[in-house]
């Protein structure tokens, strides 16, 4: 359709889509899944908003769609009649409403400023931006490497700077007493936030070190000196430690399992065969310092152990392993995640027990040894058409695709093991489509410890869009085939849009 001659005096983007038929809007929302539709009682009343969303559209080019309805004129009336909106009941006389994956899904009733509105149509279930609280302005909102460098070399006052991640929870957490003091420390410290996710900040992470989120760096006169540490900070902790700005103590390491009093016979990489050979049933947890599941496990298996120790007929013996200390028995057994159990028997190896988690489990399965259930196959050892990449190979293997969605899981977490059905599902609906990849990266394994980190996954299941390799965007979608394929789909059908667009200007 074609726009008003005062529209483009006021140079609106062609990007903005004028639509006055029914029919026409019911296919744009078909073939669109993220659109923004702004209805107007007149043009006139249009204005303001449509040099706004001119600039918008822009910034949202390939990823979100904006589109005009005037319900004044005779044609558009019947449209907004059917939609069931009437901005004539609104005070401006304009309604914004957005509408996913084909159907409605919200009222526009965030900010009216460019950051807010290109924030919201690229991640529209995201969170409001943290400039949008009103508790938060006295923070310094700051969105460049630019605005950043500019903030420290003309600000005199001591600076702490929270380098965060919009998702990440214990920034969220963080946030309210961060904020507070902003307002209460005004005048005598600034306290600035950055949210670095995007690829774009990597010189700056790689400059302040940051490793996960938030990460909060202290400056005086333009000079980072110390990181802050306590994310568990009240407003009053921030002041305190501002008095004193000093390096974090590094912390007293745990106690090692083996060092503590317990009865685990505790094997290592030299003594582990000869104790397998003098113990003729010994069942073995293999097991990591910061694993969660082994420190849950570990009382149950000590009182097992007791128990073992002081029996008359005792039916073994069970011992324990550091897998991350002890590397070459983790490699001989192949240990790929924590705790694993395994049992000897005669020097033997003779079974992996997954289900043995309490005392009375461990007792009863040791009176009579018997082979568990078959394991489910891993995902990775099925045949899908997913690509399970490691740390070494991932960066190499996206650059081949131009649209690749990766998966970054656990096997252990529920909401992972939901997911994998439908994503490898719509694996399989575009195995022929070259330019496209499914992938999942198991970061429970060891050698993608740094590869999950770096790449921002915070909990699981975390989906990455790249785009030749490229960190693009999180998906934020439905989890099930459907919304992975719609998502996928629509990357294709702009392509298509695209090359056919540079066809017709040939």
């Amino acid at each position: 359709a074609f726009l008003p001659a005062f529209v483009y005096s006021l140079k609106v983007s062609p990007l903005i889509e004028k639509i006055s038929d029914h029919k026409d809007f019911k296919k744009l929302l078909r073939t669109r899944n993220n659109v923004l539709a702004l209805y107007s009682k007149s043009a006139a009343a249009a204005e303001s908003s449509l040099r706004l969303l001119s600039s918008v559209a822009q910034e949202v080019k390939g990823r979100g769609t904006i589109s005009w309805i005037d319900c004044g004129d005779t044609e558009s009336r019947k449209l907004c009649k059917k939609m069931k909106v009437d901005p004539n009941s609104k005070e401006k006389g304009v309604e914004l409403l957005h509408y996913k994956d084909g159907a409605f899904h919200t009222e526009y009733n965030r900010a009216i400023t460019l950051k807010s509105m290109v924030a919201f149509l690229k991640d529209p279930e995201g969170a409001p931006l943290w400039e949008e609280d009103p508790e938060a302005k006295d923070v310094v909102h700051v969105d460049s490497e630019k605005e950043l460098r500019r903030l420290l070399k003309k600000e005199d006052k001591p600076l702490l700077m929270m380098f965060y991640a919009p998702w990440c929870g214990v920034c969220k957490r963080m946030m309210p007493s961060y904020q507070q003091a902003a307002t209460e420390l005004k005048g005598k410290y600034v306290l600035a936030g950055m949210n670095v996710y995007a690829a774009e900040f990597e010189r700056i992470k790689e400059e302040y070190n940051v490793r996960g989120y938030p990460t909060i760096c202290y400056f005086e006169k333009g000079k980072f000196l110390f990181h802050f540490e306590n994310y568990g900070a009240t407003a009053a902790d921030i002041a305190e430690w501002l008095k004193n700005p000093q390096a974090p103590q590094p912390q007293a390491p745990e106690t090692p399992w083996a060092d503590e009093e317990n009865v685990v016979y505790h094997l290592t990489d030299e003594d582990f065969d000869k104790f397998i050979k003098d113990h003729s049933s010994v069942l073995v947890m293999f097991h990591a310092p910061w694993c969660g599941h082994c420190k849950k496990m570990k009382p149950e298996y000590e009182k097992a152990a007791e128990f073992l120790h002081v029996a008359n007929d005792s039916p073994g013996v069970l011992a324990a392993v550091d897998a991350t200390v002890n590397k070459a028995l983790a490699e001989r057994y192949h240990i790929s995640g924590f705790p694993t159990l395994k049992y000897f028997k005669d020097g033997e190896e003779k079974y992996t027990l997954p289900h043995l988690r309490t005392k009375k489990k461990i007792i009863d399965w040791l009176l009579n040894p018997e082979a568990p259930p078959p394991p489910e196959p891993a995902w990775e050892e099925k045949q899908t058409s997913v690509i399970h990449l490691a740390g070494e190979d991932f960066r190499e293997s996206l650059k081949k695709k131009k649209h690749t969605l990766v998966m970054f899981y656990a096997p252990w977490c529920p909401h992972c093991k939901n997911a994998i059905p439908h994503f490898t599902t719509a694996a399989e609906v575009f195995k022929e489509d070259r330019k496209i990849a499914y992938a999942a990266v198991d970061c429970a394994k060891e050698q993608n410890h740094d590869l999950c980190k770096q790449e921002g996954v915070d909990g699981y299941p975390t989906f990455n869009y790249y785009n030749y390799g490229k960190f693009v965007e999180k998906y934020t979608g439905e989890r099930g085939e459907s919304g992975f394929t719609t998502f996928m789909r629509t990357l294709r059908e702009r392509d298509h849009e695209r090359v056919g667009k540079k066809k017709d200007e040939l």
